[in-house]
């Protein structure tokens, strides 16, 4: 292979991304992952890493500077690409490695920098190169809020390709949320920058969006309360995701729900409050009719995948389509082209993709489009 002729791409992967979501963290910033691994969870990243590379239909093109180890190198084995490790090997990685790592790779010369992981991931590739370079960012977080970030692996590949071609680029936001905050559920974000990547708007999603906190929006989620109530089953589990507008349902009813969590109700009482996907599971045992209710993140429209990683494939699988009620205001509505899912698991992301109806006040049906 002639590497005059191939882009000189960096990689950089996260291996405690996303490891908190399964079991009810809010993230992996700090010591949070030794919690996780606690807990029983698993990596998340080398999936998710796996998938973007599978669907790059230019690898022939590409020289790829990789990070040693579970950072990098250890994902690429027999896809066929030339590439030359940066960075030394540890067996505890941190965020001053992505930061050093991802400046050594700027000195070498690489021209585009591919990082796996979430909005911590994010700001230390901020904190280290700036707007030097582009960069293309594959989904693997708990929250994945940013801006810079595609919809999906697949996404995140169709990115480098069209790097590759040759396109444009755009600034787009890195946001962050304060994990201490959010554990104790408090919504606390920053923007702390921007990072440069290939204006491909189709594979990119928006950053999220404060809720509305408007009299109309007020009283719209009011509605949908009501709505949702009264034809609650007393006999069936609900799993309510995070949002305010959930956290209405339940303040009509006069129950505590966590606004940042999943919380299981039945018979109009909370019976499992922040429950994980192994709360989530033991709960099966108890109910024969079990729902799930969610509303899409603002700005980006995800119903699962981003800030509710308690919904893992397993929980969405046992629940099924048709038993899954989306709730949203028409203020948060408008501002979408469609709903999203990334759950980790194409087929059944392709099983939730299609219309789906949305609730948008009392006895009020909106059919929206679900994408993945």
């Amino acid at each position: 292979m002639n590497r005059q002729t191939t882009k000189k791409i960096g990689l950089i992967v996260n291996p405690v991304a996303g490891m908190g979501g399964s079991v009810g963290l809010k993230g992996t910033d700090g010591t949070a992952y030794k919690k996780a691994l606690e807990l029983g969870a698993q990596p998340v990243t080398p999936a998710r890493t796996k998938d973007f590379f599978n669907y790059i239909k230019r690898k022939d093109e590409i020289y790829l500077f990789t990070a040693p180890g579970k950072m990098g190198k250890d994902h690429i084995h027999n896809l066929g690409i030339p590439s030359k490790v940066i960075g030394r090997k540890a067996e505890e990685t941190s965020s001053e490695d992505t930061k050093t790592i991802a400046v050594e790779m700027l000195e070498q010369g690489i021209e585009l920098l591919i990082f796996v992981g979430g909005d911590g991931t994010a700001r230390d590739i901020y904190n280290a190169i700036g707007l030097k370079i582009p960069v293309v960012a594959v989904p693997s977080g708990v929250k994945v809020f940013s801006a810079v970030f595609a919809f999906n692996p697949r996404a995140a590949a169709g990115m480098v390709d069209a790097f590759i071609k040759g396109p444009h680029f755009t600034e787009e936001e890195v946001l962050d949320i304060d994990e201490t905050a959010f554990r104790e559920n408090r919504l606390a974000s920053q923007l702390y920058g921007y990072l440069l990547v290939p204006d491909v708007k189709e594979y990119l999603q928006g950053s999220k969006e404060c809720s509305n906190t408007s009299v109309p929006t007020v009283e719209s989620k009011k509605k949908i309360a009501a709505f949702i109530l009264e034809n609650m089953d007393k006999n069936a589990l609900y799993l309510l995701g995070p949002g305010t507008t959930l956290k209405t349902i339940t303040d009509t009813a006069g129950v505590g729900k966590t606004l940042l969590g999943v919380d299981a109700m039945a018979d109009g009482k909370i019976i499992g409050a922040d429950v994980n996907e192994q709360g989530i599971l033991s709960l099966f045992q108890k109910f024969e009719k079990i729902k799930i209710i969610v509303t899409p993140i603002g700005g980006n429209g995800f119903i699962f995948g981003r800030g509710s990683k308690q919904f893992t494939p397993d929980v969405i699988k046992r629940v099924s389509r048709e038993n899954i009620i989306v709730v949203g205001t028409l203020d948060k509505l408008n501002k979408l082209d469609s709903l999203r899912v990334d759950t980790g698991n194409f087929d059944l992301d392709k099983t939730l993709s299609g219309d789906m109806e949305v609730t948008v006040g009392y006895n009020e049906i909106l059919k929206m489009d679900v994408r993945c």
